[in-house]
């Protein structure tokens, strides 16, 4: 007779497999990352997984939601821990660089391009507007401190895409290891300066 499965024992085996995913996807890539392969390093029937997920795509949208939650969970405990607002936003910047180095295979499978149909899974999507919104809380601050000025969001946007671009090519070794802090930090600066509202009697 099958042994019953309580929400605790499915929850457990959703996290085995999760884990497994992104333990198979930071050793050999995506395409290593199969219902079968996940199913042999568990120890389970080639079956099994599908009792828990639809496909591997699911899977991998479920571990890229966790870590989009903890991306922006870092960046809020950094921001809150701040006071001012350019102590908020280096304070961010550094929780920023640091989860991305210190998480570097988590950091590229948040960013993988091949998740198929993102709209079907709508914790990924809370989870990736999460952590956008902690790239423009920060930004408000500094608007409202007089120290930028502009519209948030697309300011935000940019200063994203500036530390992702530094980060990103030091992950892929065009850059020295720990250079993409400074080069982070030089690109925030001046876009600061370009962003600075004019003097008063302007």
């Amino acid at each position: 007779m099958p042994r019953f499965l309580t929400t605790a024992d499915v929850a457990d085996f959703r996290e085995r497999l999760c884990e497994a995913a992104a333990r198979l996807f930071a050793e050999k890539g995506r395409d290593a990352v199969t219902m079968r392969q996940l199913a042999s390093e568990l120890g389970v029937s080639a079956m099994t997984p599908y009792r828990y997920f639809r496909d591997k795509d699911e899977i991998l949208a479920v571990v890229r939601a966790s870590a989009f939650n903890g991306f922006a969970e870092a960046l809020e405990q950094a921001r809150a821990g701040a006071e001012g607002a350019r102590n908020k936003a280096a304070a961010v910047g550094e929780a920023y660089i640091s989860f991305a180095l210190d998480n570097p295979n988590t950091y590229k499978l948040m960013f993988d391009l091949h998740q198929p149909n993102e709209a079907s899974y709508p914790d990924l999507q809370t989870a990736r507007d999460r952590a956008g919104k902690r790239m423009t809380t920060w930004v408000g601050d500094l608007i409202e401190a007089g120290q930028i000025a502009g519209d948030p969001e697309r300011i935000g946007t940019m200063f994203w895409a500036a530390a992702h671009g530094a980060i990103v090519l030091e992950l892929a070794g065009a850059l020295p290891s720990g250079s993409s802090r400074d080069l982070r930090r030089a690109l925030l600066s001046t876009l600061a300066r370009g962003l600075r509202p004019p003097p008063a009697d302007a």
